[in-house]
């Protein structure tokens, strides 16, 4: 695991003492009371942090909050003002979080949070438009011309990768919109503090359906987190089957390599 330099440490002004923590992409550590996380992109943080930030700090303090309702980890910036340092970004360390497993509260903080971003942020972000990762193709191929998702196969390697594609091309509909700024990746990525309330962290953002990253959360808590696939018959309705496969396409797509074997025992058990 890749550690922080020197100079990371010292523009987010925490301690040379740091040690790895659990949830979100698996690289975060702790240093004095940050979060820092590596991989992250100094455009969409300019624009995504300070909006989080912002709502962090509305939805703490809301007035009649209540102790379980849904916290943001604040992102923090660098002594500089600056968002990511050499790939580095930081948020406020959550002392006495766990990570949470649980599909319902999973999907509950996400509609929430998603009711949230949607007054928050009523217009598209440009930034949004640069992003060119492979996770950013993928859900673009997941929304595009049927035609390109399956070519999109030809140059990967996985024994039938191409036949998982064809089927969930078959599934899709119309997207169910509107589309507004959705968390894409909240399986793995929600902690519960110590009051029971839900923490929000390693927001990945998207133009999206918020019913499609709420599919992408179910797949991935069945893939991943042991959730039960008998919730998979909750997507069977047109709408629902077409952001599932919308969903399903996003992560075949963008996982290098794809467990094609995983994703056919959790979408057509």
């Amino acid at each position: 695991m890749a550690a922080p330099t020197p100079r990371v440490l010292d523009l987010f002004a925490v301690p040379d003492d740091v040690a790895p923590l659990p949830g979100g992409s698996g690289d975060s550590v702790r240093a004095g009371d940050l979060v820092l996380s590596p991989g992250r992109d100094p455009e969409i943080a300019a624009w995504l942090h300070p909006l989080l930030a912002r709502l962090a700090v509305r939805l703490d303090e809301r007035p009649r909050r209540r102790n379980r309702d849904l916290r943001i980890a604040v992102p923090v910036p660098a002594r500089d003002g600056s968002w990511v340092v050499d790939g580095w970004g930081a948020s406020r360390y959550e002392p006495g979080t766990v990570a949470c497993r649980d599909l319902d509260v999973l999907t509950a903080a996400g509609r929430v949070l998603h009711a949230e971003l949607a007054v928050a942020v009523p217009e598209r972000p440009a930034g949004l438009d640069r992003r060119d990762d492979r996770w950013a193709e993928a859900e673009r191929l997941a929304f595009g011309p049927p035609e390109y998702a399956a070519s999109a196969t030809d140059r990967r390697g996985e024994p039938g990768l191409r036949s998982l594609v064809a089927d969930l091309v078959a599934g899709l509909g119309s997207p169910a919109g509107p589309d507004q700024l959705v968390h894409g990746d909240l399986a793995g990525n929600v902690l519960i503090d110590r009051a029971g309330a839900p923490v929000v962290i390693d927001v990945s953002p998207y133009w999206r359906p918020a019913l499609w990253a709420e599919a992408a959360c179910v797949l991935d808590a069945v893939l991943w987190l042991g959730a039960d696939p008998a919730v998979m018959a909750d997507w069977s309705d047109t709408a629902r089957r077409d952001a599932m496969c919308r969903a399903a396409l996003f992560r075949v797509l963008s996982d290098r390599p794809c467990d094609v074997k995983a994703h056919r025992r959790a979408l057509f058990a």
